[in-house]
């Protein structure tokens, strides 16, 4: 595996400890990722983030090439890139990545949205939901998205907070680059993004283009949904959607990590092609 010398990891990766004979199935936690000295944590805005809190240049490294964060309970049954939201360093998306990787039972790679500071970081996500402005994220996973699709293979994504809003970018991007780029028509271009299974938990998208399998996670007390994805009047979850809602109203924590992942349950892995109405179809629990 080649490792772009721009990309190398951030720490060494923690040290595997000798199996336990009472937690056969364990495995170390990823290792946390301290801030990159003299360098801002922006230059690696897009690379994919991998165990151990490694980070690797996309144009160097491919993502089949990127060691997974796998679950700790178990051998992995899939695999999902995961993008992160507002304010997250590279530790703190290691820790969402490692949480979702132990609900869902798939192994997991990042593509890390950068933070450069709170205000910045939601001034930025604005401009997602207008497809305004330059996210090296964004642009990282509508590549990835066009080129694997367009390759025959399926792809899985999860965003949370902001990185609902880079899902929903991407998706787009991806989506006219396969009727622009390559000649495909709208019907032909939905088609093959039937391929792409999409989750977003407390997600800040709210117009998904038609075609991929997708499944919005909601709490109702969770401002970032409510305003501005999906939960928001006049939102588009995406044809077929399967949109999951429900109730927590702690305000400290109705945005958190933690109470969308004890959600989680299988994603919608229907084709959103020709499935009617737009939307809004889920679960309440």
């Amino acid at each position: 595996m080649r490792i772009d010398t721009s990309a190398r990891a951030l720490s060494t990766p923690a040290t595997q400890p000798s199996p336990s004979t009472n937690a056969p199935a364990a495995a170390t936690r990823a290792a946390a990722v301290p801030e990159p000295a003299g360098k801002p944590l922006k230059s690696y805005d897009g690379m994919y983030l991998g165990a151990g809190g490694q980070i690797f240049n996309p144009a160097s490294n491919s993502l089949k090439d990127i060691p997974a964060i796998k679950p700790q309970n178990g051998e992995p049954k899939g695999l999902t890139v995961y993008v992160n939201g507002v304010g997250a360093k590279p530790d703190g998306a290691v820790n969402e990545m490692q949480k979702y990787a132990n609900t869902t039972g798939n192994q997991v790679v990042g593509i890390y949205n950068a933070t450069e500071g709170s205000l910045k970081d939601i001034l930025q996500a604005a401009g997602d939901k207008f497809d305004i402005g330059k996210n090296p994220a964004s642009d990282q996973l509508s590549s990835l998205i066009h080129d694997t699709l367009k390759s025959g293979q399926p792809l899985h994504i999860a965003g949370f907070s902001q990185g609902g809003a880079i899902v929903d970018r991407a998706i787009t991007d991806a989506k006219n680059r396969f009727m622009l780029e390559d000649g495909m028509s709208k019907g032909d271009a939905e088609k093959l993004l039937s391929k792409l299974t999409v989750e977003t938990f407390g997600g800040a998208g709210s117009n998904f283009a038609d075609g991929p399998a997708y499944t919005h996670y909601v709490n109702r007390a969770d401002i970032v949904p409510q305003l501005f994805g999906v939960g928001a009047p006049f939102s588009n979850p995406g044809r077929g959607a399967d949109v999951r809602t429900f109730n927590s109203w702690n305000p400290f924590t109705a945005h958190s990590w933690d109470k969308y992942m004890a959600q989680w349950r299988p994603p919608n892995t229907n084709t959103g092609v020709g499935s009617g109405g737009g939307g809004g179809a889920g679960g309440s629990w």
